[in-house]
């Protein structure tokens, strides 16, 4: 199903008129290639290329009597051309229009889905800037394990966008490619050459080789490639609610001063923005394994995958579209934390530092068994009996008269666990550092949103 919330440019692209409308494309194309290679008369492309129009109604009515949309299309456009419409889709045969409009109508969305991927980078990048020095822990397991900055978490995925950027350029560029070989493939009627000059008059390459489609492990590879997209967000968003737990309280979806989240609970403040990128993730994932399905058909084609094609083509790219839209929003618009961070992290009383002690025994002499044995004593007393780690520590001799008190403190130090956050910010970002002061860079869309991200300056970063 097609969100209700879709932008409508990607609404137009599936359009049953944009459709047509690039079908005719393709045609007019056809028709005045072959009419310069002398196959048409130039008076009928000429005649094509001025007269040719529809009416999607009619259309619509002539399928409903034939059962076969291009023949309808084809009807439909030779009753408003006239004499000269024996000339039109000369030589063709129904997927030499269909797939070749269906490619261009994938290069149309691939466009849209490429600026929301970037855009969602920019808002990615600023972001992991302004919270690069904000200490919290890692968890693994769900469970504390050593310090991390927020910045950092959110570089991390500015990173993995960046990769499904280049994949995404990959796929939509493996999927710009046209047909028009005829029947099987063979070029029956028309030739190599032809099909080339078509394709390229229409901003498409031609297939190297084809039965009557165009094989479908190159859309199968489209839709996976949105899938990993999907999964990016749905990570992102799933991290984000676990962050918005009332257990962990250190970052919230943007909640308005008018929105509600529960009808019987006037507290609630719910993830609910970030569930649905979870659950419409789900979606895109289960489309692709749809594409699979489409790449074995029999001999040089059947049609059990157009009807699927109908639905998860323009599914999943206006899915992904609004997708990344809603998770740019996410990410630009939400509150975090940094006090709560902060509390999280010491509530532990120092045993996130366990990993540094341990290195520091071994450097003093002892051994690595011995060592992890003597620390996590005192972390399992610690965990136990809600006591502080570090000072337990300092109270064991065993410790303090191997290891320097000065060495022990240096272990707990969080800026000594933290000090290659800006070697990670140069590898990922490399020298666009973002300068202290400088404005920050606003997008055409973070514009459309600057209602929402005025609401978040103006309540801070911080929870009153």
């Amino acid at each position: 199903m097609i969100p209700r919330y879709t932008r409508p440019e990607m609404g137009r692209i599936w359009s049953d008129e944009n459709r047509f409308r690039t079908w005719l494309a393709v045609e007019v194309a056809a028709t005045e290639t072959l009419a310069e290679a002398g196959m048409v008369p130039k008076e009928a492309a000429r005649a094509i290329r001025e007269r040719a129009d529809f009416r999607v109604e009619r259309i619509h009515e002539i399928e409903a009597e034939v059962r076969h949309d291009v023949i309808a299309f084809t009807t439909a456009v030779a009753e408003i051309v006239g004499p000269h419409a024996r000339w039109f889709h000369y030589g063709l045969t129904s997927n030499d229009v269909v797939d070749t409009a269906q490619a261009l109508l994938i290069k149309q969305a691939s466009a849209l889905i490429a600026k929301d991927l970037e855009i969602l980078a920019e808002v990615l990048e600023r972001r992991a800037w302004e919270f690069k020095d904000t200490p919290m822990i890692g968890r693994t397991h769900g469970i504390h394990a050593e310090p991390i900055t927020f910045g950092f978490k959110l570089a991390n995925w500015y990173s993995e966008m960046q990769r499904n950027i280049v994949r995404f350029a990959a796929a939509a560029e493996d999927i710009r490619v046209g047909k028009f070989s005829g029947a099987v493939g063979i070029f029956a009627h028309l030739t190599p050459e032809i099909e080339e000059k078509i394709c390229a008059r229409l901003g498409l390459k031609a297939a190297a080789v084809t039965s009557q489609v165009i094989q479908r492990d190159r859309h199968a590879q489209y839709v996976a490639t949105l899938a990993v997209i999907a999964s990016t967000l749905d990570k992102i968003a799933t991290e984000i609610r676990h962050l918005q737990r009332t257990e962990v309280g250190e970052a919230e979806e943007y909640f308005s001063e008018k929105q509600k989240g529960s009808s019987a609970m006037p507290h609630k403040r719910n993830p609910v923005n970030a569930e649905q990128i979870s659950g419409l993730a789900r979606v895109v994932r289960g489309n692709a394994q749809v594409a699979f399905e489409n790449v074995a058909l029999w001999h040089e084609r059947d049609i059990s995958h157009s009807s699927a094609e109908r639905v998860i083509l323009p599914d999943s790219t206006t899915l992904i579209d609004y997708l990344l839209d809603k998770t740019s929003n996410l990410i630009d618009t939400m509150f975090v934390y940094p006090e709560r961070m902060r509390a999280n992290l010491e509530s532990t009383r120092g045993l996130i530092f366990s990993g540094q002690l341990l290195l520091d025994l071994v450097e003093h002499g002892v051994s690595r068994e011995d060592a992890y044995r003597i620390v996590q004593s005192h972390a399992m007393r610690a965990w136990k009996e809600n006591l502080d780690f570090h000072q337990l520590v300092l109270a064991d001799k065993e410790i303090t008269s191997r290891v320097p008190k000065k060495q022990i403190e240096y272990a707990f130090d969080l800026p000594r666990q933290l000090r290659n956050v800006d070697k990670i910010f140069a590898r990922v970002f490399g020298n666009r550092g973002e300068k202290k002061g400088e404005p920050r860079d606003k997008t055409p869309k973070a514009a459309r949103r600057a209602g929402r991200a005025k609401g978040r300056k103006n309540l801070g970063s911080r929870r009153d």
